[in-house]
């Protein structure tokens, strides 16, 4: 009798099918559309193939577009597709990788010259082609030695380069048409499942984003099941462009980033320095109101410190080089949690003190290729807005709800209320003890069920030493970014030997968790910009009112209405050039400044203000008092 095993769906049912079965059987034993749709699936934890044969009782999802990381096998899949095209159109040249990203994919290249905008049209045609073909995608497994001997042949030197690297002594590989690659999949079953996709843009890239190693050609791209959806992202894309941080940054004089003070060093103009402290003085309240207390700690520390941390060990490829000072190495800072480690052990703790949480504002500095650099989203020096939470176990839960509601509050003020949110759980190595690892799990399932947050489940993704949650703002375009992680952190605790005085009498470790809810202020700051475009809301804007007399004769006026504005506390300007007035008006309207206050002979006679908003027009003519009154009530309410 042929061997049935159990299938463990994500909703707990289960069904029994014959040992062998794939998970692409599985879809069509539920249903013609999910078949249609299904891209990969996950058994137990693991993202596999549609064609890969189950033999033991398994749990499994099928994975589609709808997912994030269907999303991601579908891109990665049409960056193979594209590299074929390319082989086929320019014969020698070297592939290196291609990954999915946020939003698509790219392909990297060794290419003597430069590919051309009708180069990408050329490669258009030829992918469309091959997803005409409907070529499957197959998996072989091989030995290494084989596997090197076949990239050696054919000289694709980075996948050599690649497979060398990698400790497994068998690796995969997946063969799509003429196509070979290096690749541990998954991936779609045929190229024919590829529904509309755009090659987006060229650009340059050091081979794996180091400036010593050659240049490469990366071409993006993305693509979608259906074409409307292509032609949506495709609107968010030049919508996107308008909003770009590096283009509005300096556009609106808040930040630069010179190369004569190095790559990836973010310099703070006024009116950016204006935002940044707004935010962090609203960071403080928070806490403050949250029941938690601010630390400082300093940018650098004895190495020593961060070999009890563990940083030299697992994290030294994004440290800088030691300083050394009095014949001792100091380590300029990468992370701000040793510190609040060594505050803890500064004296012996009692339960009677737990929980304590400890907040601060933290500038770090970390390693970063200049390949990677992205304007205020990937810099090698940023203030981080961390905090550390001691507790028992039993506080465990409300400690973690506790950070959930400053994270909405926070949020909320700043204008984000959608989220993606992801728990990751225990990876195959870990620290810590594996009933701690299911309390702590349980506890932050149970504190987003509470709160009614709908969460997704990343098996296997939390870090070594706990398992965590991650809460992803989404901006107007509809894009995610990751801000907020609450970590509980099994391996600091245990490092740095922490314990509190029980009730019991008995020394015991506490739990701890690591949170961070902005992220680093750089990145929150562009991620703002290009949220609202630059155009923030009146409790964040640099400058939240400008005053235009339209003549010489109304200057004195506008003078004193200046004084009552700063007396009230409102960033006002007054601009008493002797330019037309609607020039003054285009200027402002390009500064992106709330709202204009213009002063005519009517105005200055009757005392009052003709008041225009920005990207709205004119409100009319009001009274002073009345106007401060409205927006005064506008600032306290953020908006809202």
């Amino acid at each position: 009798m042929e061997k049935q095993i159990n299938i463990i769906f994500p909703d707990g049912s289960k069904k029994e099918f014959p040992s062998g079965v794939t998970p692409l059987e599985i879809a069509r034993s539920i249903g013609p559309r999910l078949a249609k749709d299904a891209l990969a699936a996950r058994v137990e934890g693991k993202l596999v193939d549609l064609s890969t044969p189950i033999n033991d009782d398994s749990e499994i999802a099928i994975v589609t577009f709808d997912l994030e990381e269907g999303k991601k096998v579908y891109w990665h899949s049409t960056a193979h597709i594209m590299a074929e095209a390319v082989r086929k159109l320019f014969p020698g040249v070297k592939v290196g990788i291609g990954p999915a990203i946020d939003e698509g994919f790219y392909y990297d290249f060794g290419k003597e010259t430069p590919f051309t905008p009708e180069d990408l049209i050329s490669i258009e045609r030829e992918m469309t082609k091959i997803i005409q073909a409907d070529y499957q995608f197959i998996r072989r497994e091989l030995p290494k030695r084989d596997i090197l001997d076949l990239f050696q042949k054919s000289n694709e030197n980075f996948k050599v380069e690649l497979a060398g690297e990698l400790d497994d002594q068998v690796l995969s590989l997946y063969e799509m048409g003429d196509f070979v690659d290096l690749c541990r999949g998954p991936h779609i079953p045929s190229t024919g499942i590829i529904g509309a996709f755009k090659l987006v843009s060229i650009a340059g890239a050091y081979w794996r984003g180091n400036e010593n190693n050659p240049m490469l050609q990366r071409i993006y791209g993305v693509s979608f099941p259906k074409k409307s959806m292509l032609d949506d992202f495709l609107k968010r894309m030049e919508e996107a462009k308008l909003r770009d941080h590096r283009k509005l940054g300096p556009q609106l004089d808040l930040f630069s980033i010179d190369e004569s003070v190095g790559a990836g060093l973010v310099l703070w103009h006024p009116k950016g320095s204006i935002i940044r402290n707004i935010i962090e003085n609203f960071w403080k309240e928070a806490h403050s109101k949250f029941n938690y207390e601010l630390v400082y700690t300093p940018h650098i520390a004895r190495l020593t410190l961060w070999d009890t941390s563990g940083h030299t060990q697992f994290y030294s490829e994004n440290m800088y080089n030691p300083i050394n000072i009095d014949d001792v190495n100091y380590q300029l800072k990468p992370m701000n949690c040793p510190f609040h480690m060594a505050i803890y052990n500064s004296r012996r703790r009692s339960y009677r003190e737990l929980p304590i949480r400890w907040a601060e504002l933290g500038t770090v500095y970390r390693y970063e290729r200049s390949g990677v650099l992205h304007g205020l989203m990937r810099v090698r020096g940023f203030t981080q807005d961390d905090a550390h939470i001691f507790c028992t176990p039993e506080q465990l839960l409300s400690e973690i709800q506790g950070v959930i509601d400053i994270t909405l509050y926070l949020f909320n003020a700043f204008g984000f209320n959608d989220f993606d949110i992801y728990i990751s759980t225990r990876p195959e190595k870990y620290v810590g003890p594996k009933d701690g690892w299911e309390q702590a799990t349980a506890a932050l399932k149970k504190a987003l069920e509470q709160k009614n947050m709908s969460y997704r489940i990343d098996p296997g993704e939390g870090v070594f030493y706990g398992p965590k949650i991650d809460i992803k703002i989404k901006d107007a375009l509809g894009r995610s970014w990751q801000c907020t992680t609450i970590q509980v952190d099994f391996n600091l605790a245990e490092r740095f030997d922490l314990k509190y005085m029980g009730q019991d009498g008995q020394l015991h470790r506490p739990f701890m968790i690591h949170r961070a809810l902005l992220g680093s202020l750089e990145r929150f700051f562009g991620i703002l910009i290009e949220h609202y475009g630059g155009n923030f809301p009146l409790w964040l804007a640099p400058v939240q009112a400008i005053i235009l007399p339209i003549t010489e004769n109304q200057l004195e006026y506008a003078q004193d209405i200046h004084r009552k504005l700063l007396e009230k506390g409102i960033r006002a300007e007054l601009d008493g050039r002797s330019e037309k007035v609607n020039y003054k008006i285009r200027e402002a309207e390009t500064n992106k400044i709330p709202y204009m206050l213009i002063i005519g002979p009517r105005e200055a006679e009757d005392k009052k203000v003709s008041v225009r908003k920005h990207t709205v027009g004119d409100q009319g003519s009001q009274e002073l008092r009345e106007w401060l009154q409205a927006v005064e009530e506008e600032i306290t309410n953020k908006g809202g």
